[in-house]
């Protein structure tokens, strides 16, 4: 990446005001973003407040490296995200363990000699990550 970054603090969630800073955007490009990129899925709670995952902060990095620092469009970018999940996709049909998505990106050293594109959770940490997050959304309603 062109610019440094700081480091991504080791949290489960992220405000949008978090994750602008942690990404060096606005909150309301990111708030574009999601209606640009179906990747991008924030969990949202009461009154449509978003929280950012870890993984989310990396897509986004990585979504602000395809269109500020590499140059492409809206479109090109996200043709560019669904062909590395379509190869990601591919490749583990192929594979054992299935890799997360995000594990094909590039990683770059932040500086601070943190990995800035690395994959952060295994497939069996989301799934109970989610199974708590129903739990969480079951309690609400």
């Amino acid at each position: 990446m062109g610019t440094l970054l700081p480091s991504i603090p080791a949290k489960r969630y992220f405000t949008i005001g978090e994750v602008a800073d942690l990404c060096g955007v606005k909150p309301h490009v990111l708030r574009y973003w999601e209606q640009e990129f179906t990747q991008l899925r924030p969990m949202k709670r009461r009154g449509n407040r978003r929280y950012y995952q870890h993984h989310e902060v990396l897509m986004i990095r990585r979504i602000r490296d395809l269109l500020y620092d590499q140059g492409f469009t809206i479109s090109g970018a996200r043709n560019k995200l669904q062909e590395i999940l379509h190869t990601v996709r591919d490749a583990g049909d192929t594979q054992a363990p299935q890799q997360e998505p995000w594990a094909a990106l590039p990683v770059a050293d932040s500086g601070d000699g943190e990995p800035v594109l690395a994959p952060v959770h295994s497939m069996g940490s989301v799934k109970q990550e989610l199974l708590e997050i129903r739990a969480l959304l079951s309690l609400e309603s």
